[in-house]
């Protein structure tokens, strides 16, 4: 069956509902924060990875998946759902993320472990912030995982991904099992020693994949040149990538609130290979 015309997933869309997605598919699927953190450097981030221990994987895989567990409890559960459509204030997210990681770009390394729950936290504060501005009901469970969610998208893949893998919607659908096992065990038993495990899974998912852009982020904060005002840089790019994460993640969330999952999710893999075939050419 021959391909359909981009425009056939779009019939029903506005022009500026199509120009939002255009943009959440440019954010989503080539922001990549390591060549950020790479333009800081300058260097490219594996040489600074080269420099951390062999095992060091293993450690922030599980620091990584605590961090996440801390930042839940912190900024999701005592949020509220008032004033839903005010504009997010990431601005003040920005510079308590900067001055978290000048604490942790002072003391390198061994920082981690105490520095990245505190900035799993604002990050996460700053995304169910910009959720709520969007028409999300941080009430629901759903939401809360589609937050959560945010950090599984490292924009543009990882180092040793597949890209077919590290694409929004399969990012996504990797997820949805969890996300909808744990929002429905939830809502039946709560936050209760028979409601956590399913929680637990969910954010071992998401995890294992926020790991790595937190090893790169360690790797160029370990770096003994870049000191306390690299390390508040990198966490300010962090927490910027993340936000900018966020707004994609959510205009499409609303997208498909409005004209369905099916036909946003067609149009966006429609407008990503109309992106490649463009730089292809």
């Amino acid at each position: 069956m021959a391909e359909l015309p981009i425009k056939s997933a779009q019939n029903n869309l506005t022009q500026a509902d199509i120009i939002l997605l255009s943009q959440a598919v440019q954010r989503l699927e080539t922001s990549s924060v390591a060549a950020r953190i790479g333009y800081v450097l300058g260097m490219p981030i594996e040489k600074a990875l080269a420099a951390l221990p062999g095992h060091w994987s293993t450690i922030v895989s599980r620091i990584t998946r605590t961090a996440l567990e801390k930042a839940l409890d912190a900024a999701l559960l005592s949020l509220q759902a008032n004033a839903r459509l005010k504009p997010a204030g990431n601005k003040t997210h920005k510079i308590l993320a900067g001055i978290s990681g000048a604490v942790g770009g002072s003391f390198g390394i061994t920082a981690l472990a105490a520095e990245l729950p505190v900035s799993a936290t604002l990050m996460l504060r700053s995304i169910a912030d910009i959720a709520r501005s969007y028409g999300e009901d941080l009430q629901d469970w759903d939401t809360r995982m589609a937050c959560l969610t945010v950090f599984a998208l490292n924009g543009g893949g990882g180092r040793s991904q597949d890209s077919a893998d590290t694409s929004y919607y399969a990012v996504r659908s990797f997820l949805s099992k969890a996300i909808g096992d744990t929002s429905n065990h939830i809502a039946v038993h709560g936050l209760s020693k028979e409601g956590g495990p399913m929680l637990v899974k969910f954010l071992n998912a998401v995890s294992s994949r926020f790991s790595v852009p937190v090893s790169e982020k360690l790797a160029a904060q370990s770096l003994p040149l870049l000191g306390a005002v690299g390390g508040a840089s990198v966490n300010l790019i962090f927490m910027e990538h993340y936000q900018q994460m966020a707004k994609a993640h959510f205009t499409v969330r609303r997208l498909e609130r409005c004209y369905g999952k099916t036909q946003i999710e067609t149009a966006y893999q429609q407008i990503l290979r109309e992106n490649i075939k463009a730089l292809r050419t």
